[in-house]
């Protein structure tokens, strides 16, 4: 629980993502890309100039010097915290668009593989959100804006998603039978590892953050069915991919036209 009486002062943060001479001005939209064979694919398909390349602590980050495309790209990325420490050198650097790309594990029986969720909101499971929004917050949302851009993207493109909840979760290994079936009930469509924490720091950051997922496996039966090596898992990923670049395209023109 945060003090109440604890000044402005106090309760900011000691540490701070470095902005220097040397560090990069980003345009307003981001990519975070959280597998390295679709952060891969991504750099190849991107019809816009990133001449800039930087480490970003474990990860790379690919963007414009000069600032021509306003679309930056970012990952791989793996976890609440790392996602949370990647996003806040975004959002410092200049990113205020920001669209997360990860696989989830699907629990819900509707929900296939390769198929394509854009959550409307993420359950919290992880230690990194409360930092951010408190110790009594059990749910946060996306950028309803940001999170209507991408679904009318898909949309248009008569790419077809699910929409619905998901659970964000720190131990993978520990997604047992009762965490399962209590997030079922809910309503819950699919389980992953970043998301919560990257809407708690969009919120506290007051910058638009929204995510797809593709499934690459499945729980619904209590039983793990992994998809990694599926065809529709293949065609999923390439789908999500497509509708992620026009949507971040589509993005610089919401932006120059007040997003």
């Amino acid at each position: 629980m945060i003090d109440p009486n604890l000044s402005v002062e106090d309760d900011a943060a000691i540490v701070n993502p470095a902005v220097n001479a040397r560090t990069p001005k980003l345009g307003p939209v981001a990519l975070i890309v959280s597998p390295k064979k679709d952060l891969n694919h991504c750099r190849d398909l991107m019809q816009w100039p990133t001449d800039g390349y930087r480490p970003l602590y474990l990860s790379r980050l690919d963007y414009s010097k000069n600032n021509s495309s306003g679309i930056s790209l970012a990952g791989p990325v793996i976890g609440a915290p790392y996602a949370a420490m990647m996003l806040e050198s975004l959002i410092a650097w200049g990113s205020r668009q920001i669209i997360f790309l990860g696989w989830c594990g699907s629990i819900d029986p509707h929900v296939r593989t390769g198929d394509i969720i854009i959550p409307d909101e993420a359950i919290i499971d992880e230690g990194t959100s409360r930092h951010y929004l408190g110790e009594d917050i059990r749910a946060v949302k996306p950028s309803a804006k940001l999170a209507r851009v991408l679904h009318k993207t898909f949309t248009d493109r008569g790419i077809d998603t699910h929409k619905g909840p998901v659970w964000t979760t720190d131990a993978v290994f520990q997604e047992t039978k009762t965490k399962v079936r209590h997030h079922q009930k809910l309503g819950v469509l699919g389980v992953e590892m970043e998301l919560s924490a990257l809407f708690s720091v969009g919120r506290y950051r007051f910058v638009d953050v929204a995510g797809v997922l593709v499934v690459s496996d499945e729980l619904s039966t209590l039983e793990w069915q992994p998809g990694f090596k599926s065809p529709d898992f293949e065609k999923g990923r390439a789908t999500a991919l497509e509708g992620l670049l026009a949507c971040c395209r589509g993005l610089i023109g919401h932006v120059k036209n007040g997003f």
